[in-house]
């Protein structure tokens, strides 16, 4: 698709709040400060205080999603605008606006289609010692089954090209949806890029809507169906291994003992063992099926994704506004 290059790009600041007025304000303000061309757009998802009137009071665009979750949200968020560069933050002040500009920056200079601002320190002290050791578990467990394109797949701190935004086929619900997001750009091998940015504290009163155990499982059976949809040869391999050793452990002392006395006494155990067998052979055959079905899947969306315009031009850069610094989240 032909880009105008006569105009700059347009900007667009991603929100998704539930309870967060006690700092959406301040948010805003400092995005507003730090990006004056930028249209800042906050997505209430049924939030029970006065997030919305504070928002929209501080300048920003103010859209109720109703489905409750941050992936809802953010699948609204993308199906909505229309930007040439989307940023997305957290309503709660921990994201510092004013790493916005280096992060477009990256964006732009280094071609990429995704960049994520790793939080610094987060693997030692994510505010509970539980939210830390999902992060050491879930990032280690991310590079051993996708790859090790990323080490902070939960940041919400993002930054995305157009095509990105209007390729990924968001099903999530909750906030697995950066993980999603992750595997998206891993499959179709994107340029993406990661700045450690620091990571601040939310103010007294606020609290996380995470749920240690709860989203834990959640995004441990998101990174179960993302395997399934992606890689199914080696999803379904290994189940197809599983059974096969099953089988053969049942199988061996049957085989064994038909061979010293050439009785199958144990007539159970062998029709147990190959029932087995044969479902490895299923899940093997299937894991191949669907493994070029996969294949032809990502050439689709690889194809969709480069007939979507990047919407950035050589040499565009954001600059930072002169005008004071607005204070960082402590």
């Amino acid at each position: 698709m032909p880009q105008d290059i006569s105009r700059e790009p347009t900007i667009a600041v991603l929100l998704p709040c539930y309870n967060e007025e006690l700092t959406i304000a301040e948010v805003v303000r400092r995005f507003r400060e730090t990006l004056p061309a930028a249209t800042i757009y906050v997505y209430d998802n049924n939030s029970k205080d006065l997030t919305a009137l504070r928002a929209r009071a501080a300048g920003a665009i103010v859209v109720r999603e109703p489905r409750q979750g941050k992936g809802n949200v953010v699948r609204r968020m993308f199906a909505d605008i229309d930007a040439d560069i989307y940023l997305m933050a957290d309503g709660d002040g921990t994201y510092a606006p004013e790493d916005a500009p280096q992060l477009i920056n990256t964006l732009l200079t280094e071609r990429c289609d995704m960049v994520v601002g790793t939080r610094r320190g987060v693997n030692d002290d994510a505010g509970r010692a539980g939210h830390a050791f999902g992060n050491r578990v879930f990032n280690s467990l991310y590079k051993w089954l996708f790859g090790d394109d990323f080490t902070d797949i939960f940041s919400g701190y993002r930054v995305f090209t157009r095509r990105f935004v209007k390729s990924f086929p968001a099903v999530s619900g909750g906030f697995e949806i950066e993980t999603e997001m992750s595997v998206h750009a891993s499959q179709l091998k994107l340029p993406v890029s990661e700045i450690a940015l620091d990571y601040g504290r939310r103010p007294e009163g606020s609290s996380s809507k995470l749920s240690t155990f709860r989203d834990g499982a959640r995004i441990l059976w998101m990174f179960a169906m993302l395997m399934k949809e992606t890689q199914p040869l080696r999803f379904f391999g290994a189940f197809s291994l599983f059974f096969l050793a099953s089988s053969l452990f049942l199988m061996a002392p049957v085989l064994v003992e038909f061979a010293e006395t050439g009785l199958v006494p144990r007539m159970p155990t062998w029709v147990l063992s190959v029932g087995l067998l044969l479902l490895s052979m299923l899940a093997a055959v299937t894991g191949l099926i669907l493994d070029s079905v996969s294949r032809g899947r990502a050439e689709q969306k690889r194809i969709f994704y480069l007939s979507m315009s990047s919407g950035r031009r050589t040499g565009d850069v954001v600059q930072k506004p002169e005008r004071g610094k607005a204070s960082r989240a402590a």
